[in-house]
């Protein structure tokens, strides 16, 4: 397998995971157990080794010492590889006396550490999705679509549409309009081709929204911009 050394993977510690309580009450979300030894943020972790990228920082903040403990005694690349799996959990510093203010302050205060690597692209992944996918084929349509976002998305039925972040994307694959969690009529405007991403017409009528997997691939750049804007 060739590895991406040009890609750094950011993989968010998660919240307070309220609704798995009291699975969380002295743990964060990703650290959950799972299938015996296991925990969620391995689920990502796995993903990305597994396709190839092996410079990995998670970010935790709340409950955070099971997540930090298992990360630190699971994940151990030999003394001649530039891979790893790095905690940076949330610090106060001289510049900012402040925890994390959510996701999108979690990279920013985070970037002194990552922009020390030679990556271009930055793969952000919550920490506590099961699923599998292999990243590689993500990041290659992002890098043919020479797009500076890329999202990665999961047609959905209506009755579960209202739990998630939804998009609308025009003929080309651009996303055209996002909303989080719309209910009522908001709900409602955001139904969209699915068919536009490989569904049959039979099941893009039975699954009309596009819901976001919480997967982003990002030009460096770009990233760098939004953040500082």
């Amino acid at each position: 397998m060739a590895r991406r050394d040009d890609i750094l993977a950011i993989i968010l510690g998660g919240g307070q995971g309220t609704r798995l309580f009291p699975l969380t009450k002295d743990r964060a979300k990703p650290a959950v157990p799972l299938a015996g030894k296991y925990r969620l943020v391995d689920i990502s972790v796995s993903n990305c080794i597994n396709s190839g990228i092996i410079r990995i920082y998670v970010l935790t903040q709340f409950n955070s010492a099971s997540l930090n403990r298992h990360i630190s005694r699971t994940y151990q690349f030999g003394p001649f590889t530039e891979g790893f799996v790095d905690i940076l959990a949330a610090e106060q510093t001289l510049e900012n006396r402040n925890w994390f203010q959510g996701t999108a302050d979690a990279v920013r205060r985070g970037w002194r550490h990552f922009e020390q690597w030679r990556a271009e692209t930055y793969l952000i992944l919550a920490g506590d999705h099961l699923y599998r996918m292999d990243y590689r084929d993500f990041i290659a349509h992002h890098e043919r679509a020479r797009a500076d976002v890329t999202l990665s998305v999961v047609a959905v039925e209506e009755e579960r549409a209202s739990e998630f972040g939804l998009l609308k994307i025009d003929a080309e694959g651009r996303i055209i309009e996002f909303r989080e969690k719309p209910k009522g009529a908001a709900l409602w405007e955001m139904r969209t081709d699915t068919a536009r991403v490989g569904l049959s017409p039979e099941e893009a009528a039975r699954r009309p929204y596009l819901a976001s997997m919480g997967i982003y691939v990002f030009r460096k750049s770009v990233l760098k911009t939004l953040l500082e804007e």
